[in-house]
């Protein structure tokens, strides 16, 4: 009875262990660990590297073949993870593969980790190269959520007082917002998620949605993404709504 019980556990074990992604980390130099307190920042695709930077290693988080536990903000938090543990301050996104349905379903990346010297004082210039639309009264709002967890919950997506769309699994969309100014995207489930934004006539904006875990129901997740990331991510996969 032991044995089997024994058994037991460790198929549990594996089964979990499974579900999560698959992570290879190579590095070529290493630091005394982060604090745990201390932010990592992330570097998009097409944002630079300041040149006060030191490459560490490379981090790559993978699927398994039963991978479940894979959304973009858990991958990206387990690449900051091992930047954390080997002593480095940033990653460098080097290659994002998001989720197909003739595919995995999981988000694949590949980042640098590195270290900048000042980090307190580095701040990528999100908006440089933006090509700004001129003599418009509207701004864009690209809205997008990959397919993953939460699949079958939905909310809607305030701007102010005003419901602006409905965010579905597998979804994105393109807005065009006529109200300049300090305002507020936010949506709720149990809780509550919001992130200011400073809207401008003639600018391009992309939000990044998605559903974390909660006690009864999913909580949304939404997050403001710099132009240049949001658009390789925007175009990156087929939304079932288009």
């Amino acid at each position: 009875m032991i044995k089997k019980q024994g058994l037991s556990v460790l198929t549990v074990l594996v089964a979990l262990s499974s579900c999560n992604p698959k992570i290879s980390t190579s590095l070529v130099k290493s630091y005394p660990p982060i604090d745990y307190r201390q932010e990592i920042v992330v570097i998009g695709l097409n944002d630079t590297v300041p040149d006060s930077s030191e490459t560490l290693g490379v981090v790559k988080i993978g699927d398994t073949g039963f991978s479940t536990n894979c959304g973009y903000d858990i991958v990206i938090n387990i690449a900051k993870l091992e930047a954390r543990k080997a002593g480095g301050n940033a990653i460098k996104i080097t290659e994002h593969i998001p989720p197909s349905i003739m595919g995995s379903s999981c988000h694949r990346i590949t980042a640098k980790i590195i270290k900048i010297k000042n980090i307190e004082s580095y701040k990528p210039d999100k908006d440089e190269g933006q090509e700004i639309l001129k003599d418009v009264d509207y701004a864009i709002l690209n809205v997008y959520r990959y397919n993953g967890a939460g699949a079958l919950l939905n909310y809607d997506l305030y701007l102010g007082d005003s419901v602006i769309c409905r965010v579905k699994n597998n979804f994105k969309t393109t807005l065009h917002i006529k109200k300049d100014g300090l305002n507020t995207l936010w949506a709720r489930t149990e809780t509550k998620a919001e992130v200011p934004i400073n809207i401008q006539f003639g600018k391009a904006y992309y939000l990044r949605c998605g559903v974390t875990i909660g006690f009864f129901v999913g909580h949304p997740h939404i997050e403001l993404i710099n132009w240049k990331t949001g658009t390789i991510e925007f175009d990156s996969f087929k939304a079932k709504n288009k």
